[in-house]
Formats: structure tokens, C-alpha cells, sequence
């Protein structure tokens, strides 16, 4: 049930009770065991989970006809029939020349318990492996209109055949789509834990049953981490215990737009927050990790077209401007005074020639995070002063990158990963220093 040893085995966790239904208890006694898993987290997505579902039942019926396979959704406690859509959604297995496999399929529909969000989801389609005895697993968002049945393929086959652990996305966007991953999570994640993820909080993911266990294993079902940052947690968890990891190429992401009103200050706080937890949790790994790698991406990679994404440049630059005034105390006592003053020298750049250049910026997220790790600020407060500053930073790639290609603003992407890795002995040196007064 998978490859690797695990390296954090100091003491065996006991593990935590998952709390399942009577109804699920039975369906697991009536199914036994599986081969494939595959997991639909859901909270009110009824008008999008029936053709992820069609999706997923169409790759596993078409790729997989020989496997056992299980199908659950770990539902949030949906108000608009989501679980009903899932329990009626059927394939037609003629239309897509697949010979009628559709009674191996199994469907597991159950709600999940503990603190609101994707990480309880997740949990309990752990726990439904673990007691399957799964082989190979796969959790996709149950709001994919992009979804098709060689997705399955992508994320299951090379746990089952090749003997890898973790299966992450490789998704194309818009070069201005997942600012936060191209800014702060795929440069730093690459430069601590020495593997080049390029989508480390994709959303969609294979994993073998024993690495399942491992994460049922693990003491952060209850936290923020769990609530709010279970994507990142995946990736580095997965790195951290010595998985073999790999990526498969998914073509482009296409899911219901996210709510335009949603907090940017709350987003980046619960993925740095996440992070810079994930740094303390697992320091003794990346300390000594010298250099990254390259990591195997299955699939035929393609052209193809993505939402068009658009940004406001001038109210990114007003809002770092408006943040020099408000948060210069905050963000001394954060990065100290020598960065605050480089800060500082950018607020009159006139707006075609704002800039924050790579070596700040990598100093800027260091910092944080070792102010993080001293806890020189109250957490939250620290997490929200760097709203203005990843503004600024945004402002910085799209005034870089506004008449280049993907590919060619992909290039820019790498520049700055290689200055986080130049810049590691910075945060090393940084980390075993007494804090700043």
C-alpha cells in the first residue's frame, strides 16, 4: 500500500477517533474492501457535483475496469440537494464506448464531523480508505467544470503502476491566476522542502492508502492548519515523511468563480499561516535541504485556453503606499528597520516604475516568517500587515510581465524561486537568531 519509510516515526501518534455514521459504518461492512477511492469533499455545490461525479465515474469505469472502486462524498451538511445530485448521477457508459461497469462502482455518501471546512472532509475520506484498505486514492473539488474522466487516469495510475505516494496537479492558468502560489507558496515550499511542486495548493490530488494513514496519523485535525490550509499541509506532509512525489499535467482549471468579495487580508493570512506553521512543524527537514529538484510530470502536455484574469495595477501600488503610512511600526518590528527603509524609498516611484525586486522580496517572506517563528507580533496581526506588501509584490510581476506570453512570464516565475533558493542561508541564519528587540 505504498513505496516509502517513513522518516518522523520517532513515536507512533495514537490516532484520534474518526466519527462516521451508523449508515457509513454499514456501507463500509457491505464493501469490505477496495482497490481505488476516489473523494468528492461538497458543501452546497448541487449545480456542479453531478458532472464531477459523471467525471469520475466515466474515468474509473473507462481506465480502471478491472479495479474494485469507491466512490465518497464527504459532505459539509448541504442545504440544496447536494448529496442527492451525487446519489443519482449515473453515466451512460454506451455514449462513451465503455462497456456497462457501472455496478463496480460503489457510492459512499456521508456527512463529516468535526471543525467546519475542507480538512474534516478530507479526514474522513481517510479514515473510509484506511478501513477499505485502498490502494490508491484521489480527492478532486466537487466545483470542477474543467473535470474529465483522464483526470482519474492522471491521478490514480502512477500510485497504482509506478509506486509513487503522491500525485500532485500541473494545471495551466492565466499568468495572473494564483498570484499567492507564484509569489510566496511554489518559491518558497520549493526552496525549504527541495522539490518543484509547481501547484502545492491545487486542490486535486492521488495519494496511496498508506500515506492516507499517515495523515490520519498526524496531530492537526483540530487546528487552523486543518480549517483552513489542508492543500498546502498535503504537499509538505507528503515531502516532509519521505513520500515519492510526482505531478500530473490536468490542462486547465475551471471551477465556479470564488466570491469577489472575499477578504484578500483572510486568504493570505490562512495560507501564510499555514506555511509559516508547517516551517516550525518541520524545521529539522528543511534546515538542511540545500537545493531543489526537478519533480516527473505524467501526461501530454497541451496548449490550451484559459480565463482571462484582470488586474487593477494602481490600486495594488495605492494600497502598499497606503500601508507605508498605516504599518510602518508594525513592519519594523517584523523585518526590521534596514528592509522598512528600502520599503520606504519605493512610495514616490511613479506607477509605470513601481518595483519591489526579487532580493526584497525574499528577504520580506524570510523575515515573516522568522517573526512568525518568535513570535515577535501577535500571529494574526503579523499575517495581515503583509496584505499591502504581496499587493505591491502583484503590482511588481503584472508591470514585469503585462506584454509577455504564459510561457514567458513562466520564466519570470523561475527567476524569483532561484533568488528564495539563493536566498536560504538568509532564513537559516535568520531562524537560529535570538529575536529582534
Amino acid at each position: 500500500m505504498g513505496s516509502y519509510q517513513m522518516k518522523v516515526h520517532d513515536a507512533r501518534p495514537l490516532r484520534s477517533t474518526v466519527s462516521l455514521s451508523e449508515e457509513t459504518e454499514a456501507r463500509l461492512s457491505d464493501i469490505g474492501r477496495t482497490d481505488l477511492l476516489v473523494g468528492i469533499p461538497s458543501y452546497n455545490n448541487a449545480d456542479t457535483i453531478g458532472h464531477v461525479v459523471r467525471a469520475v465515474s466515466a474515468g474509473l469505469a473507462k481506465y480502471f475496469p478491472d479495479h474494485r472502486a469507491v466512490l465518497v462524498n464527504s459532505d459539509g451538511g448541504s442545504s440544496d440537494g447536494t448529496t442527492e445530485v451525487v446519489a443519482r448521477s449515473v453515466v451512460d457508459y454506451g455514449a462513451l464506448l465503455i462497456s456497462d461497469r457501472q455496478s463496480r462502482l460503489q457510492k459512499i455518501i456521508t456527512p463529516y464531523h468535526g471543525i467546519p471546512g475542507k480538512g474534516s472532509a478530507f479526514r474522513t475520506i481517510f479514515e473510509i480508505a484506511r478501513r477499505l484498505e485502498a490502494k490508491a486514492c484521489a480527492v478532486v473539488d466537487s466545483d470542477l467544470r474543467s473535470i474529465t474522466p483522464e483526470w482519474i487516469e492522471l491521478l490514480l495510475r502512477p500510485i497504482l503502476d509506478e509506486q509513487y505516494d503522491y500525485v500532485a496537479p500541473y494545471y495551466l492558468r492565466h499568468k495572473y491566476d494564483g498570484t499567492i502560489t507564484n509569489s510566496i507558496v511554489y518559491p518558497l515550499t520549493r526552496a525549504l522542502y527541495g522539490q518543484r511542486i509547481r501547484q502545492p495548493i491545487g486542490g486535486d490530488f492521488g495519494f496511496s492508502g498508506r500515506l492516507a494513514e499517515h495523515y490520519l496519523d498526524q496531530h492537526v485535525w483540530e487546528s487552523d492548519v486543518a480549517r483552513f490550509g489542508i492543500d498546502i499541509w498535503m504537499t509538505t506532509e507528503a515531502i516532509a515523511s519521505g513520500a515519492r512525489v510526482c505531478q500530473s499535467f490536468l490542462g486547465a482549471k475551471i471551477h465556479n468563480p470564488k466570491d469577489p468579495s472575499a477578504d484578500l487580508a483572510d486568504m493570505l493570512m490562512q495560507v501564510l499561516g499555514a506555511l509559516f506553521a508547517l516551517m516550525e512543524e518541520h524545521h529539522k527537514v528543511w534546515i538542511t535541504q540545500n537545493e531543489s529538484m526537478p519533480v516527473k510530470i505524467f501526461g501530454f502536455q497541451y496548449e490550451v485556453g484559459v480565463e482571462p484574469v484582470h488586474v487593477n495595477v494602481e490600486r495594488m501600488i495605492m494600497a502598499f503606499r497606503q500601508g507605508t503610512d498605516d504599518l510602518g511600526f508594525l513592519w519594523e518590528r517584523m523585518l526590521g528597520k534596514e528592509i522598512v527603509g528600502e520599503l520606504l524609498l519605493l512610495r514616490s516611484s511613479p506607477l509605470n516604475e513601481f518595483r519591489i525586486p526579487d532580493d526584497l522580496w525574499v528577504r520580506i517572506i524570510y523575515e515573516a516568517a522568522v517573526a512568525y517563528h518568535h513570535r515577535v507580533l501577535p500571529r494574526e496581526h503579523l499575517l495581515k500587515a503583509l496584505t499591502p506588501l504581496y499587493l505591491g509584490r502583484t503590482a511588481t510581476f503584472v508591470l514585469e510581465t503585462q506584454g509577455l506570453t504564459s510561457a514567458e512570464a513562466e520564466r519570470r516565475v523561475e527567476q524569483l524561486c532561484m533568488a528564495f533558493e539563493k536566498g536560504k542561508p538568509y532564513l537559516v541564519n535568520r531562524w537560529n537568531d535570538e529575536p529582534r528587540a
